[in-house]
């Protein structure tokens, strides 16, 4: 062993040490692994920054916008209430997730399937009352799996059907990979059913803050306009669409005369109705019911500079004991009221009738270049921005046909898979579903300088020849081995690489060395292909081997070393089901 193999392995040992104790946070270690191979010279100084502009870095950013701009959008609220609408124990959440997740992944980019669930998972945890950490790494691994089902549903099926055909001539079909990858599906979704609480509960590290200002009890007010779905329904029916979370508190009706609001009172076109509830459940009453805020002003509010501020009335503010209605707000600012908030208090009053006082917490719709010199003039301080959707304008269907495009042109082999998120994302802001002011608030700076940091760490095993020493190691010990025990060296070696190659990389290294020593064995090299597939689109240990696991990191609030407390096992379960298929369906 060279001293450069050396000090490639030992760089990236202390590295996963440091990643697993967690004294410093992922993107630093991997930041200081990057400037220790430069300095050790195993990373050549002009390759230092190589992995800013690689394909995965490009995959996940993207994702994570295509992902936001999916919640943002509504949609998967509505398909949950109306596929789900009974499903509110976790178990049954996580197993309704993973499975149609896994399916997916078999016949699109898993990575795509992964971005259009992780909204619905939001959306079930906070039904539930769970972190979304307890889906969102199930839903990862059942997305890895999925993709060992076909052909087209993992990059390692597709290079070694490549490799086989080089050997002898014979690709493998779409469905070859079915018959083994079913059953390892069928396993890991019944594993991650049974043993989702290996996880710890995780939250993000920037939801303190947000905790620490929730304020659930925000009165507002919307008008029921024609053509409103809600026409018609009862006030018990118009409530349920805030999931429990908001409620009816008056209504006033075209007269001017107020109604009560009885569950099973109708609503009527014209109708002003009081809400009060958590700013979500009121975002999902007015967005999923077609209805509008009252006086809104769309043509001054028409603008990418127009946002959402909270802020809190001052001891001293002009604002106290006036009412919006008094101080004529909406024609002196052309500014939206959305909501008031005033612990421990319940507005029966119509919103623009509510005498604001010292602490209320007031909700404003306007141009953000324009509302801080405004607060300071009433003495308002604005809070911590907490990215509020209460007043946001939804675009329907739009954002999961961008992600259908993206995903379909990628199966067909029009567009490779990094280009075709970038577009996805692009398409996303100039189809405003995401605003540009918040598109780089979802890009997660720390895991993409993790990986941006720790690709020509990783590659450093390559140049090194460290890789070749691997592939040596293997093939000495493997000719000893019965041809199970062959065929478990190999899928164990591409699960353990894959972190540090990624997964296309090892199986460019293993499937020839796996081919030639079967070969060399007496061996038919199918079944040695296909465990080194499966080994290296196995990835549970860590989140670095493939993309899916890098995106749900930040979301879920996962730390470097909670991957390998559900991983692992689910690691071995896979060897244990894949090693008796393969020589089953592929005999040696």
């Amino acid at each position: 062993m060279t001293t450069p193999q050396l000090l490639a392995f030992a760089i990236i040992l202390l590295m996963m040490v440091a990643f697993v104790w967690g004294k410093w946070r992922y993107d630093l270690v991997a930041a200081g692994a990057l400037l220790a191979a430069v300095a050790a010279g195993i990373v050549a100084p002009e390759d230092a920054f190589s992995g800013l502009s690689d394909d995965i870095v490009v995959i996940v950013g993207s994702a994570l916008v295509v992902s936001a701009a999916v919640a943002r959008s509504g949609i998967m609220e509505v398909a949950v209430r109306r596929f789900a609408p009974g499903i509110s124990k976790p178990r049954a959440q996580l197993i309704l997730l993973v499975v149609v997740v896994t399916i997916l992944s078999a016949f699109i980019k898993n990575i795509g399937a992964l971005a259009i669930m992780i909204p619905i998972a939001f959306q079930m945890a906070r039904k539930s009352g769970v972190s979304p950490s307890l889906f969102l790494m199930p839903m990862s691994f059942g997305s890895l799996l999925g993709g060992l089902m076909t052909q087209i549903g993992t990059s390692p099926n597709i290079i070694v059907s490549r490799v086989r055909e080089e050997l002898i001539g014979v690709p493998f079909t779409m469905f070859d990979f079915t018959p083994v990858g079913a059953a390892l599906a069928l396993g890991g979704v019944v594993f991650l059913g049974l043993c989702y609480k290996l996880l710890p509960a995780r939250s993000r590290e920037n939801a303190s803050m947000e905790t620490a200002l929730e304020i659930k009890n925000y009165t507002t007010e919307v008008h029921v306009p024609a053509g409103s779905i809600s026409v018609g329904r009862t006030i018990a029916e118009v409530q349920r669409l805030g999931g429990g979370q908001a409620m009816v508190l008056g209504v006033v009706g075209v007269n001017g005369k107020r109604r009560l609001p009885l569950p099973d009172a109708l609503v009527r076109e014209g109708d002003l109705l009081l809400l009060e509830g958590e700013p979500e459940a009121l975002d999902k009453i007015v967005a999923q019911g077609k209805l509008a805020f009252s006086e809104r002003r769309d043509a001054a509010i028409a603008s990418e500079d127009t946002g959402v501020v909270e802020a809190i009335v001052g001891e001293h503010s002009s604002l106290i004991g006036r009412s919006a209605k008094e101080l004529t707000f909406f024609d002196m600012t052309g500014l939206n009221l959305l909501a008031v908030s005033r612990r421990d208090k319940r507005f029966t009053e119509r919103l623009a009738e509510i005498k604001f006082r010292n602490g209320d917490v007031i909700v404003l719709q306007g141009n953000l270049k324009e509302l801080p010199d405004q607060l300071r003039q009433w003495d308002c301080l604005p809070l911590v921005e907490r990215n509020l959707k209460l007043g946001s304008v939804r675009i329907g269907l739009v954002p999961l046909f961008i992600l259908a495009l993206a995903m379909v042109s990628t199966a067909l082999g029009l567009v490779p898979v990094p280009l075709a998120f970038f577009a996805a994302a692009v398409l996303m802001v100039l189809s405003r579903t995401v605003p540009l002011r918040e598109v780089y608030s979802h890009l997660d700076a720390p895991i993409l300088i993790m990986l941006a940091a720790l690709i020509p760490v990783s590659d450093s095993l390559r140049t090194t020849g460290a890789t070749d020493l691997i592939a040596h190691w293997l093939s000495e010990t493997a000719s000893v081995l019965p041809p199970y025990g062959a065929l478990a060296l190999i899928m164990v070696a591409a699960m353990a690489v894959t972190p540090f190659l990624n997964n296309a990389a090892t199986v460019l290294v293993m499937a020839p060395i796996a081919a030639t020593f079967a070969t060399g064995l007496g061996y038919q090299p199918e079944a040695f292909l296909m465990a080194v597939a499966i080994g290296a689109g196995s990835d549970f240990l860590t989140p670095i081997g493939h993309q899916c696991n890098t995106l749900v990191m930040g979301p879920g609030g996962y730390r470097f070393g909670d991957y390998w407390r559900l991983g692992l096992p689910l690691s071995i379960l896979v060897v244990v089901i894949a090693v008796p298929m393969l020589m089953l369906v592929w005999p040696t």
